[in-house]
């Protein structure tokens, strides 16, 4: 995918040749292709980080989208107790200032995880979620579950998918005015890589609608831890679940995929049959990301940080040392545009040694080929703009010095 550095001056946008540092323009690409805003990690005495972030929402059109009175949904990944690399509380502050500072009234807003642990339900997610720096004193705005208590206020919404003609979003996702994603860009093992698309697609789904993202098959249930308390049985609303032999089953042609009694059952004897193959999740969440933004219009930005770019999914309880150097934050209002982008970031950049990468530790080698050689993880970008979610082809305009001298 070709790249296309621009360089942005008071009048319009400037297709000579540019060079600032590792970046260089062509004016090769002429084509339609979407804005990608773009603010790298030098700072000075002048500017800090948190005031370039600023800058940067404000340049790709955080003021356009939010008015006075309206309910904003900032969605994010509360990270994991034991992790360390989601966004910094401080960086979503700035964020929630800036919706303030118009009259929008934000909200911090996340979904239950499918999987038993911390997130499981809106209790312990958000307890998680202040135990790990989002407390209202920090963040300055509410957090509100997306789904509600254990992960099923959710509502079936229509797309034009080529797998799915309905997908399960989260009701207060859909009832949000507009909806700022601010993404941690990092490796996926079983995507490739993670950003707006998969904190579009599974950030803001249900339970349910996990499931349905992951697997094509109902849970099955381990004789061996099952302790037979009878938990799942109350918790299944389709008569799902019998008791056989001194042991809960679960009866696959009843089952809906609820997941009700994943996050019930305490010995963590119900199994997720991870049964998806990657390129099918991938498509699938590309067409669960076209729900998410369903009914929104033009209401919605979205923000990656290319930072402490881990070599896994910020689900996990550790955060495993960074395969490249921290890059910058990028902002976009087309979601396939913005990962492209930070894909191609990624890739150019210098694979840091000592890491889970394996290979392609040289610039513009497949830095997420290199931790996870099996998986194309391009299917989600091509799908993704086949069903219209957004455009491949950007234009990365990069955010300048505030000031002359740093």
């Amino acid at each position: 995918m070709g790249l296309c550095w621009l360089q942005q001056i008071g009048r319009g946008l400037q297709g000579e040749d540019y060079s600032a540092g590792q970046y260089r323009c062509k004016r090769e690409i002429v084509i339609m292709a979407a804005q990608v805003f773009f603010a790298d990690m030098r700072t000075g005495m002048r500017e800090n980080l948190h005031t370039k972030l600023e800058r940067l929402a404000d340049q790709a059109g955080l003021f356009a989208i939010v008015h006075s009175g309206e309910l904003v949904a900032i969605k994010l990944h509360f990270g994991e107790k034991g992790g360390h690399a989601y966004i910094r509380p401080t960086f979503v502050r700035r964020i929630v200032d800036q919706v303030k500072s118009v009259g929008g009234k934000p909200f911090l807003t996340d979904s239950s995880t499918l999987y038993p642990g911390e997130r499981k339900e809106a209790v312990s997610a958000l307890t998680c979620a202040i135990e790990n720096g989002f407390a209202y004193a920090v963040v300055n705005a509410p957090l509100i579950m997306s789904d509600g208590l254990r992960g099923h206020s959710a509502r079936r919404v229509a797309v034009a998918g080529e797998l799915l003609h309905e997908v399960d979003i989260g009701q207060e996702i859909l009832e949000a005015d507009a909806m700022l994603t601010l993404s941690h860009f990092k490796c996926h093992e079983l995507t490739g890589f993670g950003g707006a698309i998969k904190n579009l697609a599974m950030g803001c789904s249900s339970r349910e609608g996990k499931l349905e993202q992951h697997s094509t098959v109902a849970p099955s249930i381990s004789a061996e831890q099952c302790t037979a308390c009878g938990a799942c049985l109350k918790a299944c609303a389709h008569d799902a679940i019998d008791l056989r032999s001194g042991k809960a089953v679960i009866d696959a042609a009843r089952c809906t995929g609820c997941g009700r009694c994943i996050t019930i059952c305490e010995p963590r004897a119900v199994r997720i049959n991870w049964n998806e193959e990657s390129s099918l999740v991938m498509k699938k969440m590309a067409e669960y990301a076209l729900g998410a933004v369903s009914g929104k219009g033009k209401k919605v930005l979205f923000i990656n940080f290319i930072t402490q770019v881990s070599p896994a999914c910020d689900c996990y309880g550790h955060s495993d040392a960074p395969i490249v150097a921290d890059i910058g934050i990028l902002a976009s209002a087309d979601p396939v545009a913005l990962d492209q982008a930070c894909a191609d970031l990624v890739n150019q950049a210098r694979g840091l040694p000592d890491t889970a990468m394996q290979s392609g530790h040289q610039p513009g080698c497949d830095k997420f080929r290199g931790v996870y050689p099996e998986i194309d993880w391009e299917v989600q970008l091509d799908h993704a703009e086949k069903i219209g979610l957004g455009s491949r082809q950007y234009q990365l305009i990069l955010l300048q010095p505030k000031h002359e001298k740093w």
